[in-house]
């Protein structure tokens, strides 16, 4: 159980902050850009949440749950010492990234292939799944860096992976199972007459 009785500490005034062990750490370190980045993340699924109804309202809201594991997960280092804590981490796990790989088959069997790259855009809904699928993005480029140097799990890369796929997919199924998907057109703004049909 987390007991939040007090929301400043002073402890962060010199630019550091304590991971989930106690270390502390510089708070521009890829550490924290990556479960911060996970965050954001996070912040951008509320926003879609505004927007979106029935299972896909239900699948954001355990998403978003998921993300404060995986938050959870990027802040507690040292994976392979787990045994030797007084805790038990909090880890991502591969029936995670499974019940993500089974949603994106299941709302993909309902769309038709793709014959352009799309545009964010089209309905409320889709844009911000777009913007969820970016911010995502990110999170794993991050991620993946940070793997670089230290350890992280590879389920928590392999779930940012998926995730971001996951909202890809959403975003379509929000644009009336992609019909009303924004497509790219490769050099229609380039030429000032023709600029006007983007906006189409």
């Amino acid at each position: 159980m987390v007991v939040l009785s007090k929301i400043y500490t002073r402890t962060g005034d010199k630019g550091e902050t304590a991971l989930s062990n106690g270390a502390r750490v510089p708070k521009h370190s890829v550490r924290v850009s990556a479960y911060g980045t996970v965050d954001e993340t996070n912040a951008t699924v509320g926003l879609a949440r505004l927007h979106a109804g029935g299972d896909v309202a239900q699948a954001l809201a355990r998403i978003s749950n998921d993300l404060f594991d995986l938050g959870a997960d990027l802040a507690t280092p040292d994976r392979h010492l787990d045994d030797t804590l007084s805790y038990t981490p909090l880890r991502m796990i591969a029936p995670q990234v499974e019940r993500l790989e089974r949603e994106i088959d299941g709302m993909n069997a309902r769309l038709t292939p793709l014959r352009s790259f799309i545009l964010p855009g089209g309905s409320a809904l889709a844009a911000q799944l777009h913007l969820c699928r970016t911010v995502c993005r990110r999170a794993e480029r991050l991620a993946v860096e940070l793997a670089g140097d230290e350890d992280v799990n590879p389920e928590a890369v392999r779930y940012l992976n998926r995730l971001s796929d996951w909202f890809f997919v959403a975003g379509r199924i929000a644009n009336d199972d992609g019909k009303s998907d924004v497509l790219w057109v490769p050099g229609l703004t380039r030429d000032a007459d023709k600029s006007g049909d983007a906006a189409v």
